[in-house]
Parts: C-alpha cells; structure tokens; sequence
C-alpha cells in the first residue's frame, strides 16, 4: 500500500513538474509557426544613417522578417542612384546577404518626370518598379512595401499595375503632418500624393523634427554607439569599405564609422533613427500608437483636411524610444538573419 501510495505521488510529481516545460515547448512553437512579415525595403539608403540601420535591423531578424528584396531611390543629399545602392550593398555584404536577396535600382528622378515614359522598353526605375509588381503579384501572406525615402517607386508601381493595390500594404516613414515640410516628403510631393489617393492601404510614420511624438524623439548618441555597438553583428570574412573609407568585417564597427562622419545639430551629438523605428513597429506594433484618419492632401506644401474622404489611412505616433532601441542592441547581439532568397 505504501509503495503504491509512493509511486502515485512520484508519478504526479513527474507529471506536475513537466508542465511548464511543455508549456515554454507550445510557446516556441507556436512562435516559429508565427506567419513572417513579408516584406519589401525601398530606400534612399546613402542619406543618413538610419536606412542603415532598419536594413541591418531587418537583416538580423530573421524569425520576423522575410525580406524578399531590397530596392533604392535617390533623393537629393545621398547623390545618384548609384551611391544609394552601393550603400544598401555595403548593408547587405555585412548581413551576410549580399547575392541572396534582390537588390535593384530604382528611381532616380521624380514621379512627375518618368510617368510619361513608363511603357517605354527602358526607364528611370524599371528594375525597381518591376521587382515590386511581380512580388505584389505573388499568392501569399500580404505584401508590405517599407518605404523609408521618396514614394516614386511606390507611385510609379502602382500606375503601371494599379491592381497592385488590392495586393499589398505601403508603410511610409516620412513627413511632419500635421505641420509641412520633412526630407522624405519634400523630395517627391507628386508622388506622395498620388499614392494617397490611390486605394493602396497607406500607412504614415511621422517624422516631426524636435517633437516628442514622431520618430525624431527615437535618439542615439554617438557615446552610446561607440561604447555599445563596436564587434556586434554576424561578421563576415571579407572586409568591405565603408562609405568613408575603412575597412569593416561587422556592421557595429561600420555604424561607429557612420556616427563619426554624420553632421548633428546641438550639443548632444545624437542622431534620429527614423527609419528603423517604422521597421520595429512592424514587429511589434505596440511600440507606436496608430490611428485611422481621413487621407488629407498638400497644397502648396500645406496639408489640407478632407474630412469627408472615404479613402482612410493609419497615422503612426508616440514611439517607445528605450523599447526600440533596446530591441535593436539585443537584436543585433542575439542574430538570426533572414532566410536567403538566391536571386
């Protein structure tokens, strides 16, 4: 009877003690069945700095993202096309991912100017224009288009196949609305409002230079950078040379070099990383606030209300700076990079 006694307690012991493994069991596997974020990243990635960062930030996440492929613009301060894509390059030799995701050119010139040429053989931002219509096109979880520069190659995609619309979802880092101006927005007006008045599901990141509700509050300074990010990151046999000059094997020790060369307004010599933090919102959209807002329209470099538009878009605001930039350091520390596309 005792012995019979001890096994039923030995045996419910076991049975009690194996639960909360099995339970921690469920939760990564139900995390690893979680569906990715399929996505496309349209830079101007020889700007600043922060294209960099959300490029390697989505590079180095790999459970989160599915990259399907990396396309450029050219606005003004990163020069032409090609510097933007040598330096989206650069990103992805240190991802380990250069030659395994698509990276294609895409418009250096305005919306304005290269509509009128888009069914001829040849024109300012195929390759880029194509790339986004054939993957938008493509049977699967929904499509976004991360655009973190101008909107041409968004615009110029959804003339040539409006269809597209109904297809995937554009997530735009750009703009101070409601107040005017903002780098992203300046540098193609026309497009941005073309694309707010197509059907595409529009999604604006606020900017909001020296707010506290935009992306411009999401700060790191250079001390922090340099005492932090130094040897982090995948490292690759092969040294690439920065945009100015050196020899870097990871991405923390290019983005000590990226901090050392950036102009900084003030006496903190910090810098805004507007770009990654609409790359973070995708993985967790908690560390924003969204709303649903009737899609305005600029005139004259003024937003106008139409308050009466059925065509909605979600504004993005109030990011959790400490949780983003967190996420980033771990993230870059503890690397699981996208899977590779073999273009």
């Amino acid at each position: 009877m005792k012995r019979s006694l001890l096994l039923t307690c030995f045996a419910l012991g076991i049975l009690f003690s194996c639960q909360p493994a099995e339970k921690e069991s469920e939760e990564q596997v139900e995390e690893e069945k979680a569906p990715k974020v399929r996505l496309i990243y349209d830079t101007d990635a020889n700007n600043e700095l922060d294209d960099q960062f959300a490029l390697m930030y989505i590079l180095v996440n790999g459970p989160t993202f599915d990259l399907e492929g990396v396309t450029v613009n050219a606005t003004k301060s990163g020069g032409n096309i090609d510097g933007h894509y040598e330096e989206a390059k650069r990103i992805l030799q240190l991802g380990q991912r250069y030659g395994e995701i698509p990276l294609l050119k895409g418009a250096d010139g305005s919306f304005e100017n290269i509509k009128p040429t888009i069914q001829e053989p040849e024109y300012d931002g195929k390759a880029a224009v194509d790339f986004i219509i054939e993957h938008a096109n493509k049977s699967g979880e929904e499509l976004i288009l991360l655009a973190v520069g101008k909107l041409t190659n968004v615009a110029l995609a959804l003339e040539q196949d409006p269809s597209i619309a109904e297809k995937m979802r554009v997530v735009w880092l750009g703009s101070n609305y409601p107040k005017p101006g903002e780098y992203n927005q300046d540098n193609d007006t026309v497009s941005m409002n073309y694309v707010l008045n197509t059907k595409v599901p529009f999604e604006m990141v606020t900017v909001r230079y020296g707010e506290p509700s935009g992306t411009d509050a999401v700060k790191v300074t250079q001390q922090e950078i340099n005492e932090t990010l130094p040897g982090m990151g995948p490292k690759i046999d092969q040294a690439i040379e920065g945009r100015h000059g050196g020899d870097y094997y990871t991405f923390g020790d290019y983005a000590v070099s990226l901090f050392e060369h950036i102009d900084y307004h003030g006496d903190s010599k910090s810098r805004a990383l507007f770009d990654m933090v609409a790359a973070a919102i995708l993985k967790n959209p908690n560390w924003g606030e969204k709303s649903e807002i009737p899609a305005p329209i600029l005139i004259d470099n003024q937003w106008v209300e139409r308050p009466e538009n059925t065509r909605k878009m979600i504004l993005w605001e109030n990011f959790d700076q400490d949780a983003v930039v967190k996420d980033f350091y771990e993230t870059l520390e503890n690397f699981k990079l996208v899977e590779p596309k073999n273009p």
